[in-house]
């Protein structure tokens, strides 16, 4: 069972996974912050952080298959074992996917509970409804190391900019040089005076999402954490496409003559 317990302390555990936390033979946890560690583990008596795995240099795709193992180790022993995540365990979380999978695979239970994701906080800090105009995701480093076809008329959302550019996978955080690149690759489809936002979810109640507005230009020289993400809001009004709209007109107007 992998369960998100949201990002906000207490604010977001629903109560189905809190659950499946309390009914568990042990509870792994992948948390943003070691005060929400504290939390769960008042919740059951063997509550084991993975966090310990992550070492600066090491790949993290290394850490992410230990962490697997560790899951899958006590899974196999016949124990009920709970994964909790922050935020979604299914969103940038690909250790909940794989420990699933592979459980099935090996003819257990698995399940994945979804919860409260740093994107729900996002719309919600920000006024943003993503079906007003459309919104597109990419994780910052997919976004730069892949040519993808950009609507400017969207938001467009890029997660873990903090560590944008870093082909290795063991860095923690890249520096000016690397955002300067992403300022770049972002300027084929945008203005560099074109107001961004760097966001960041709030983990704790007594704290508020962290919100920055600035011009694209000034991305390389700000201070960026691990957990941000850079929000670019449309630069442009949606193109209407005048052929479907006459080709939809027409079939409205063989509906009403055959109603």
């Amino acid at each position: 069972m992998c369960v998100g317990v949201g990002m906000t302390l207490g604010s977001h555990l629903t109560p189905l996974s809190r659950s499946h936390i309390e009914q568990a033979d042990v509870v792994f946890t992948a948390l943003s912050d070691g005060v929400i560690e504290l939390w769960l583990a008042n919740m059951h008596p063997d509550v084991r952080s993975l966090q310990a795995l992550y070492s600066e240099g090491r790949p993290r795709s290394t850490t992410y298959r230990q962490m697997v193992e560790v899951l899958l180790t006590e899974v196999r022993a016949g124990k009920r074992v709970c994964g909790a995540f922050y935020g979604h365990p299914g969103v940038f979380a690909g250790v909940a996917h794989r420990a699933i999978e592979i459980a099935r695979a090996e003819g257990h239970s698995a399940h994945m509970e979804p919860g409260v994701s740093a994107e729900d906080c996002l719309y919600a800090d920000l006024g943003i409804d993503p079906g007003r105009v459309g919104c597109q995701h990419y994780e910052a480093s997919q976004y730069m190391l892949f040519r993808r076809r950009i609507d400017p008329s969207a938001y467009l959302v890029l997660w873990q900019v903090g560590v944008a550019g870093d082909q290795t996978l063991t860095r923690f955080s890249t520096g000016n040089a690397y955002r300067q690149v992403l300022v770049d690759v972002l300027s084929r489809d945008y203005p560099c005076d074109h107001e961004v936002i760097l966001y960041e979810a709030a983990t704790l109640p007594t704290h508020r999402p962290t919100i920055s507005r600035f011009e694209l230009r000034q991305l390389p020289g700000t201070d960026v954490s691990m957990h941000a993400t850079l929000v670019v809001p449309p630069a442009t009004a949606m193109e209407p496409d005048l052929a479907i709209r006459e080709q939809l007109a027409a079939l409205d107007s063989t509906t009403k003559e055959t109603a």
